[in-house]
């Protein structure tokens, strides 16, 4: 019977989890204002403890409202962030969250005159700057933050790679390396993004390191 390697079980996550939070809340994620303030929105919600599917779910609400800029955000009532959230599922935290939105938003147009590179060129490359600047924001912690910028790295490449402690969670759960460098290179031309995701995923799932591993021995 052949042996499974890592190169294997790299190929099944990336087969089975290769895909950015972003892009599965329809974000197309690219370096300009809307999506990232748009991106920044959902590593809030992502970030309290809900089930990521229904904080995607809640982005893609908040959106389809019109709520996709820091300005319509603004503009929005509570009552309109709170029925948005509603609809997507987001019901434990909705009151909460509804009212950081709109400060966030108001400091986002405030601070960074509604674009988040603002924010990027303050911090010039310095992770533990873009951490502390994105903590600012209501609603955005440390955990926020990791989301939020495992996620930029696909368009801020002077971040990349950044996998975070989340990240190598998963990894370990699938005997994987547990630093940046070795991962990378097993990995291949994957962008960082969608590395980092995937090993997220394992980490939040009790499931996927058994379904990854018989994907990858099959």
């Amino acid at each position: 019977m052949a042996t499974t390697t890592q190169r294997d079980v790299m190929g099944a996550l990336l087969d089975d989890y290769g895909r950015t939070y972003a892009d599965e809340a329809g974000i197309a994620l690219k370096n300009a204002p809307q999506p990232l303030y748009q991106l920044l929105v959902l590593s809030s919600l992502l970030s309290t403890r809900i089930r990521a599917s229904v904080a995607m779910a809640a982005a893609k609400e908040l959106t389809k409202a019109g709520m996709r800029d820091p300005k319509r955000m603004a503009d929005a009532s509570w009552q309109q962030r709170v029925d948005a959230l509603g609809r997507g599922g987001y019901r434990r935290y909705d009151e909460r969250t509804a009212t950081q939105l709109g400060e966030g938003a108001k400091l986002t147009a405030e601070r960074y005159g509604g674009d988040l590179r603002r924010l990027r060129n303050k911090a010039d490359g310095d992770m533990t700057e873009l951490r502390r600047e994105l903590q600012e924001f209501p609603g955005i912690g440390p955990a926020g933050a990791d989301i939020f910028l495992r996620e930029a790295q696909a368009v801020w490449p002077e971040i990349a790679p950044c996998l975070d402690g989340k990240a190598l969670d998963g990894a370990r759960r699938l005997g994987l390396p547990a630093t940046a460098a070795p991962l990378t290179r097993l990995a291949g031309g994957t962008e960082p993004a969608v590395l980092a995701a995937a090993l997220v995923r394992v980490a939040l799932d009790k499931d996927a390191t058994g379904r990854i591993m018989a994907d990858a021995a099959a």
